[in-house]
C-alpha cells in the first residue's frame, strides 16, 4: 500500500459513498487509476466492504455494555459457540492480560442487558465476569 491507497482509505472512511468519479477528481488521478486501486485493495483483502455507520439517533434506546470475561482452560471455544447464539452480543475479542474475552453487549433495556449478563455468567466455562455500561460516546472513529 502507498499513499495514495492510504488516502483512498481515508476519504473512504469518511464517506463510504463517494463516487469514483469525486475520489478521482479529490486526489487529481485519472478514474481509471481509482477504479483499479480499488479493485486491487478489495481483492487482497484491505477493503472488505463499503458499510453504513449509525450515528447517535439509530442508537438510541439501545443500552450498551462491555463485558469481560475470564474463561476456564480449554473453555474458549466452547463458550465462543454459545455466544455466537445470543443477538444482543455484537462482538466479542481476545485479549491479553487478566481477562480472556471483551463483548460488546447491546440490548433495548436494563431487564434485557440483566437477563444476557445472567445468561453468559450461567455458561459452562465462564470463571468470572465484569460489566462496564456505555454511558456516552466521547469519540468514535469506527468504520
Amino acid at each position: 500500500m502507498d499513499e495514495l491507497d492510504r488516502t483512498i482509505i481515508g476519504l473512504l472512511g469518511a464517506d463510504a459513498r463517494m463516487s469514483v468519479a469525486t475520489l478521482s477528481r479529490r486526489l487529481r488521478v485519472a478514474r481509471s487509476t481509482v477504479q483499479t486501486r480499488l479493485e486491487r485493495l478489495e481483492t487482497s483483502g484491505v477493503i472488505a466492504g463499503y458499510t453504513l455507520k449509525l450515528g447517535e439517533g439509530a442508537r438510541e434506546g439501545r443500552l450498551r455494555a462491555s463485558v469481560l470475561l475470564t474463561i476456564e482452560p480449554r473453555s474458549q471455544a466452547a463458550v465462543l459457540t454459545r455466544l455466537k447464539s445470543i443477538a444482543e452480543v455484537e462482538r466479542v475479542f481476545t485479549t491479553s492480560g487478566r481477562f480472556d474475552f471483551l463483548l460488546q453487549v447491546a440490548c433495548p433495556n436494563t431487564l434485557v442487558l440483566d437477563q444476557v449478563l445472567d445468561q453468559i455468567g450461567a455458561m459452562t466455562g465462564v470463571r468470572s465476569s465484569e460489566s462496564l455500561i456505555h454511558l456516552s460516546t466521547k469519540i468514535d472513529r469506527a468504520v
